[in-house]
């Protein structure tokens, strides 16, 4: 049987409407000052998705804080940074940093001209961002606590030559990691057989998505494609606010039920057969809600569920009543009193 893991996309929610702080973690008015968000996660999953790695290079300092705080046999999935998958909206993170005027282009072009090559040779990856990530998630590595690695592309990334060719030279250059890839556009699994072979011909988990799905959505038959690990994404159904929301936790904003999250279960129950290592990891995020359904997940699954969880948690998520152990008075140096 494989080594399962499951976890939830993120520990650290701090603001906005869906915060953690108050539903999972205590309010931060009157927290102790030695209360640790991830080592209270820890006590409850043995595996973190980690997401801010996406929108900045991983740095070593804080991969290796990161490791001290977490028990023996914990792990993290990293998120490749934008850069390597996201090159639209990096590059409006370079342009939006830019000056407005850039002086003659190199062709002696126009300040248009000029700005538009600028922008276009700080937005491309090379060699040095990729040493930079790989010297930030070393900490994590060295000391096996280093899961997979996310490469998670976004809908608009379309099978082509360009692309498929791109996506060779990233997992070619990612070689002697686990990568975890996650294509959104249905033109991959379209061509189901090219893009298998490009994912199997480096040991590849083709990423298993749950998301609202559309006409150009990927199509997903949940089957593991390597015998190394299984990776699988839930994250949520909240069709009314996937594309239109006020703020960017709204899409994130689902709730599963015990039933919906059978279908994934069952799946990974049987794939955990085929594979060395499972990943399973709850993206909606907002409010806990990804921790509720976590934890749902390992009792389907007959994983112990560990750790104790604030009544206040439980009572707003009733489904977990008879699945976790609830506690009114945190233990000293947890929760302020």
């Amino acid at each position: 049987m494989a080594d399962i893991r499951v976890g939830t996309s993120g520990w650290h929610y701090p603001s906005g409407k869906g915060t953690w702080d108050g539903v999972f973690y205590p309010p931060k008015r009157g927290r102790a000052k030695t209360f640790d968000e991830l080592a209270f996660y820890a006590e409850h999953f043995n595996t973190v998705e980690i997401n801010a790695t996406f929108y900045g290079q991983p740095r070593a300092e804080v991969s290796r804080a990161w490791a001290r705080r977490t028990p023996v046999g914990f792990e993290f999935s990293v998120k490749l940074y934008q850069k390597f998958t996201h090159p639209g909206m990096f590059q409006k993170r370079v342009e939006q940093s830019l000056p407005t005027e850039s002086g003659p282009g190199r062709s002696g072009g126009s300040d248009e001209d000029a700005r538009r090559e600028i922008v276009e040779e700080l937005a491309r990856p090379n060699a040095a961002d990729l040493d930079e990530f790989r010297r930030g998630i070393d900490p994590l590595a060295s000391s096996g606590k280093l899961g997979a690695i996310l490469a998670q592309f976004p809908p608009s990334f379309k099978k082509g030559e360009r692309e498929q060719a791109y996506l060779v030279e990233l997992l070619e250059s990612l070689r002697g990691y686990p990568v975890a890839v996650e294509l959104r556009h249905r033109s991959w699994s379209d061509a189901f057989q090219s893009t298998l072979d490009i994912l199997n011909a480096f040991q590849s988990a083709w990423v298993q998505i749950d998301e609202p799905k559309f006409n150009f959505s990927i199509r997903q038959n949940f089957l593991p494609n390597v015998r190394g690990f299984y990776y699988m994404r839930l994250h949520g159904r909240n069709v009314a606010n996937w594309w239109r929301h006020e703020h960017p936790e709204d899409r994130y904003d689902y709730l599963y039920s015990a039933d919906e999250l059978t279908e994934f279960t069952v799946v990974a129950s049987a794939a955990r057969t085929l594979v060395k290592k499972l990943y399973l990891y709850a993206n909606n995020h907002f409010s806990a809600k990804s921790v509720a359904n976590a934890a749902m997940i390992k009792k389907q699954l007959g994983e112990p569920v560990e750790g104790a969880y604030p009544e206040e948690f439980v009572a707003r998520y009733p489904a977990l009543a008879s699945i976790v152990s609830a506690r009114s008075t945190p233990r000293t140096g947890l929760f302020a009193e």
